[in-house]
């Protein structure tokens, strides 16, 4: 796994930029310690930094160039069935110089242009360099698993795997007022945005062409053309194709030059990865953490039982509160836009441990939003079928209790009141309720009269629209999960594996997002999913025999931290004192001071609801704004 930066020159000026292409590689330096590579001549300069996983020698290093010298590429990524097409390459006549997936990766290009990205099972985001015709092509793999920032005036196109690596060419920062509005609605911001003007993401599934001065963005891959339904297979015959498909990804993941482990959370998703990878690796270690501090929130049993259950080496990192907190601040500083899902420290956490065992791990990730295994999936499953109308009998007392996520009860309070206003709505606005933290009018409130003035409410519209536009009518569990495969898997779970995880050296695998498993879950009839009784209904039944029988079915608790408990008392002088300080939030001019003392009195009152991961959001949009602005 490892980062690219690169630079296009539509003329002299954006030429000029090239000297700023070391620091923006040098930017990257935690994607690849094993070695910084960069070339550029008078249209393009390209930057990598390398953590090698297959072919760890020098003949791997990049930029890698063809044995013409005509081109070559710099890559993030791993392509799995690279050695079934490089049998294919060598049986047309083309030789290689390493072992890399890089280099076929490269002439497969060379030989199919665009065509290739078809024939790719993996993840990836790569450019590569033309020098006869002077063209690049940028690529992104097919479900945003590797990111791809770039940027793009009338003198130059950026392109980086993060945005700490653009800002490094020397941009006027300026924020993109509608993407904050959503950011304070969702937590994160949902690509093609970021919180910075003129720095975009490109889409999982799109390539880009830059030719002289044309620049084209295209599209090769659409889940969309897999959600029909298959009415050629019964329940039965699905299991049977599910298990063969997701044991042939685990064992193409399998294939690496250096240590491997997996991630076991002690969910079920983790543990039919870690059993799966087990059949194939006799000497598979396993990694979980545990809360020595806060057993609300610690699976650790869970993990042990799968790990003695299946047999393998397994470490269990256990953290203190003091221990995290210690670490809240190298997740902030690392973060190059806001990005709020408070979960990123766990993942911080484990990766840090994990990288001192492994440099590669397997992960359970992609399977809540592919199976319906998300609480949010059982309300709308509840809401469509009319199972929750009894529900609405309790409204009236839902007022009297106070409500959070710092305990089961109040959870479940808190779960319950967001789940009877849901109802209310139609089926769009229902997702878009129960997806984010504040409506529209809250966020906005938020902001100072400034900020308000920058919003633009048309842009916002049709950002949102095409957002939710897979809810084509919006009663389908199918179009829910579409919707969640599209927003929430790329721009909040999967973006956050790939920060926290790069941040310590470490490369993350997800089985579960080989698009030829993705593809036949889509198209599996709802009811296969979820039910009255059960979330992740397929997946389960498939795997229950493999695993102990306390995993199954048991209640989904979420890798979660106590946020709310942090905040306020450890955390505490960081929202009264520090970033939220009102004097700060007055001479930053971004958000309204009133707005934010709200917050925070709802925060520490007796009934705090979500206020903790407002307040959260806050917290971290001020740390980067202070990092890249102040």
């Amino acid at each position: 796994m490892c980062g690219i930066t690169g630079i296009y020159a539509f003329n002299q000026v954006g030429t000029f930029n090239m000297i700023n292409l070391a620091k923006a590689t040098e930017a990257l330096a935690s994607r690849g310690y094993d070695n910084q590579g960069i070339y550029h001549d008078e249209v393009v300069g390209l930057g990598h930094r390398r953590l090698s996983i297959i072919d760890v020698s020098e003949a791997g290093f990049q930029p890698l160039w063809d044995n013409s010298g005509r081109y070559c590429i710099i890559y993030n990524g791993e392509v799995y069935n690279f050695q079934e097409l490089r049998k294919q390459l060598l049986s047309s006549g083309i030789n290689f110089r390493s072992e890399t997936d890089t280099e076929v990766v490269l002439n497969l290009f060379i030989k199919e242009g665009p065509e290739c990205l078809t024939k790719l099972n993996g993840f990836f985001a790569f450019a590569i360099y033309d020098k006869e015709k002077k063209t690049l092509f940028l690529a992104r793999d097919r479900f945003g698993i590797k990111p791809l920032y770039y940027y793009h005036d009338q003198d130059k196109f950026l392109f980086a795997s993060e945005m700490k690596s653009i800002l490094k060419y020397g941009l006027e920062r300026r924020l993109d007022y509608e993407a904050l509005v959503m950011y304070l609605q969702l937590n994160y911001i949902p690509a093609p945005h970021t919180a910075l003007a003129g720095v975009g993401k490109i889409n999982p599934g799109n390539y880009v062409i830059l030719n002289g001065n044309d620049v084209g963005f295209h599209q090769y891959y659409n889940l969309d053309h897999y959600t029909e339904p298959d009415t050629t297979s019964d329940y039965e015959s699905s299991k049977k194709t599910l298990r063969k498909l997701l044991s042939q990804s685990v064992r193409s993941r399998l294939v690496a030059d250096v240590p491997l482990g997996s991630f076991l959370s002690g969910g079920v998703d983790s543990s039919i990865i870690a059993a799966l990878a087990k059949q194939e690796n006799p000497d598979l270690h396993t990694f979980s953490i545990g809360y020595s501090d806060e057993k609300f929130f610690d699976e650790s049993d869970y993990a042990r039982a799968v790990a003695k259950h299946i047999g393998t080496e397994h470490s269990v990192f256990d953290f203190s509160n003091k221990q995290m907190l210690d670490n809240v601040e190298n997740v902030l500083n690392y973060l190059d836009e806001p990005f709020a899902d408070s979960s990123a420290l766990a993942v911080f956490m484990l990766s840090q441990e994990t990288r001192k065992h492994s440099t590669v791990a397997l992960s359970g990730d992609g399977a809540d939003e592919m199976f319906a295994g998300y609480n949010k999936h059982k309300a709308f499953f509840m809401a469509t079928s009319g199972k929750g109308s009894l529900l609405k009998n309790f409204s009236p007392l839902l007022k009297v209790f106070p409500k959070s996520r710092h305990g089961s009860f109040a959870n479940k309070l808190r779960q319950t009141e967001r789940y009877l206003k849901g109802l209310k709505l139609n089926p769009v606005e229902r997702y878009w309720y129960w997806a984010t933290f504040a409506n529209q009018k809250q966020a906005l409130q938020l902001l100072s009269g400034t900020s308000r003035d920058q919003f633009q409410q048309d842009i916002y519209d049709q950002s949102r629209g095409d957002l939710l536009r897979y809810l084509r009518k919006g009663e389908s569990i199918n179009e829910v999960l579409l919707t969640d495969m599209k927003l929430v898997l790329p721009d909040d779970m999967l973006t956050k594996v790939d920060r926290m995880s790069m941040a310590n050296n470490l490369e993350i695998r997800v089985p579960f997002l080989d698009h030829n498993v993705v593809q036949f879950v889509t198209s599996l009839p709802s009811e296969y999913k979820i039910n009255r009784d059960m979330r992740k209904r397929i997946l389960q039944d498939t795997f229950a025999d493999m695993l102990p029988p306390e995993i199954y079915n048991r209640p989904k608790q979420g890798f979660e931290v106590p946020l709310i408990k942090w905040l306020r008392k450890d955390l505490k002088s960081m929202v009264q004192d520090d970033v939220l300080a009102d004097s700060f939030v007055k001479d930053q001019g971004v958000f309204n001071v009133d707005e934010t003392k709200k917050l925070k009195r709802k925060l520490f009152s007796s009934n705090p609801g979500d206020s903790h991961a407002r307040v959260w959001a806050l917290v971290v949009f001020q740390w980067w704004w202070r990092k890249y602005f102040a």
